[in-house]
């Protein structure tokens, strides 16, 4: 075990060391393991290739990790400027800002060592804060559990909005080619072509039948906010509510995938909803997190291991191949085509 002396967690009263960890016998697939300690977890991972660096943010603050290296560049907690340790996405815009969403602690934004904080009496929607996205004209959106906010670029104006969504809890966003702006909530799939605003739900295709005849879900934000908790599945029984979007991601294809709870992983191609879950090789059905590789492959964080999909068929990753935890929250890959996969307890990356 060889210690990196990365990542650590102050200000919460531990200090956690970030180690590499030997896994020879799992070289084919997994590269390196990097702990975060026993009770973290990592929500976003986002690559910036210009600096060369994986965000990560955590429940316990946000790292910079060279891409090449894996070591760490920084560390950022509420010491250095950040409005809250607990860390639910980090979104890059073309001016170079780093935004962290927190969780009740609204959004913090870096630059060259500066830190400004927005809150709702900013013009932000609300305090937990879950996805970013960016339009061509530079236009920055905000996913919340109170909708979504599109920040001017011009003028940096906030706009609010609720009622045009199909549910305000929104966890994912992603922009598509024709520049059209797609969004998770927790209610099902909405998009804005800056004219009109048209949305999907389990009614509509979206995500797979309850073939299990699984309990639906009663974790929900739907009036109380003491009963969310997205760390779903990890040791309970199994629960359904395909209408819940955790991820959206456009596709170099042109098709959108979402991210459901218990319906598997569903593609809209611009006609109609197919849905993968595990009877089609999916590792798990609920579905936290997806990303696409420069190949074309999509990889998917489910509830029960990571999966790649080339367009015919599934290739799994769980602990046996080196993976910290069951639970894979958050994927990104890097422009060399490795690929780093977040869970509970830390990251590991995978060779290309």
């Amino acid at each position: 075990m060889n210690p990196l002396s990365l990542m650590a967690t102050r200000g919460i009263g531990a200090l956690v060391s970030l180690m590499l960890l030997s896994t020879p016998a799992l070289a084919q697939r997994v590269k390196d393991a990097f702990e975060v300690g026993p009770s973290v977890y990592v929500r976003a991972l986002t690559v910036e290739p210009a600096r060369g660096a994986l965000w990560v943010g955590t429940s316990a603050g946000v790292h910079e990790v060279d891409l090449g290296s894996g070591k760490l560049r920084n560390t950022f907690t509420r010491k250095e400027g950040l409005a809250n340790e607990y860390v639910f996405a980090v979104g890059l815009d073309r001016q170079g800002y780093k935004w962290f969403g927190t969780n009740a602690g609204g959004v913090s934004r870096y630059r060259d060592g500066q830190w400004k904080t927005f809150f709702p009496m900013h013009g932000l929607a609300d305090y937990w804060i879950y996805s970013f996205a960016q339009q061509r004209n530079g236009d920055f959106w905000i996913g919340t559990w109170a909708g979504v906010n599109k920040v001017d670029r011009k003028t940096g104006k906030f706009s609010t909005y609720v009622k045009e969504l199909v549910n305000e809890w929104v966890y994912g966003i992603s922009v598509d080619a024709l520049d059209r702006v797609w969004f998770g909530t927790e209610g099902g799939v909405s998009m804005y072509d800056g004219k009109r605003w048209v949305s999907w739900t389990h009614k509509d295709g979206l995500g797979a039948p309850n073939s299990d005849n699984l309990p639906h879900s009663t974790n929900t934000g739907l009036g109380t906010r003491s009963r969310h908790d997205l760390s779903v599945g990890a040791d309970g029984p199994a629960t359904y509510n395909p209408n819940y979007v955790f991820s959206i991601l456009s596709t170099q294809d042109g098709s959108i995938w979402a991210g459901t709870w218990g319906g598997g992983a569903a593609r809209w191609d611009g006609r109609a909803w197919t849905n993968l879950t595990v009877r089609d090789g999916l590792a798990g059905n609920i579905v936290y997190s997806i990303a696409q590789g420069p190949d074309g492959a999509l990889w998917f964080g489910t509830n029960n291991g990571l999966s790649r999909w080339d367009g015919k068929g599934f290739k799994n990753l769980g602990s046996a191949e080196g993976l910290l935890e069951r639970n894979v929250y958050a994927v990104a890959i890097a422009p060399d085509g490795d690929v780093w996969a977040g869970t509970r307890k830390g990251v590991v990356r995978i060779n290309r």
